[in-house]
């Protein structure tokens, strides 16, 4: 049976939990992803992560839907840009192979305290940008490639934390705090 798009998603989700947790290496990683996002039937999605705790044959995409909210950028040679005013989920996910990927966080809405971006770059580029008000975190690592996150810390322990996971292999992934753009109502971010 043919995958959905949220069939991949969700093999892809599942594979950078795994990567986070430590049971996939950055190669096996982006192998796995690069692989998942060009399959075309459940067939070659099944064994991606038939080794892993969670792994299973796909769901039905209604499934997938309720289970997963989140957008997911890909740049497969060509480029995707998501930038001005929107609703940020608790997830992004960004594949650049070998396309870039731009996500521009400076005029976002923040739904939650905690964002979450799987970034992996295979011979690509994923650029992050977030206001200079925010905390900015890293949890990633590159393989023959860069994995540039400017970490920094918010004054207002409301703001908003962003964490950029993942990996880059004979990539980049770079996530920087814009200078001049800032988040302007930290009210609704209680602890």
């Amino acid at each position: 049976m043919r995958a959905s798009d949220g069939e991949r998603e969700r093999v892809a989700a599942l594979l950078g939990d795994a990567f986070a947790a430590g049971r996939l290496t950055g190669d096996e990683y982006a192998e796995r992803v690069a692989a998942a996002y060009g399959a075309r039937t459940h067939a070659q999605l099944a064994p991606l992560v038939a080794d892993l705790p969670a792994g299973h044959a796909p769901p039905r995409p209604a499934r997938v839907a309720a289970a997963r909210p989140g957008v997911t950028l890909v740049g497969l040679l060509a480029g995707t840009v998501r930038r001005g005013r929107w609703r940020v989920g608790p997830r992004l996910n960004a594949f650049a192979c070998p396309g870039p990927v731009e996500i521009d966080l400076t005029e976002a809405l923040f739904e939650q305290r905690e964002v979450v971006v799987t970034a992996v770059a295979v011979g690509g580029t994923v650029e992050v940008k977030v206001p200079e008000n925010v905390t900015l975190r890293d949890a990633g690592s590159a393989v023959l490639g860069t994995f540039d996150v400017q970490q920094c810390t918010a004054e207002d322990p409301r703001a908003p934390i962003i964490v950029v996971r993942g990996v880059a292999v004979c990539g980049v992934v770079r996530a920087v705090a814009k200078r001049g753009k800032r988040l302007r109502d930290l009210r609704s971010y209680r602890d």
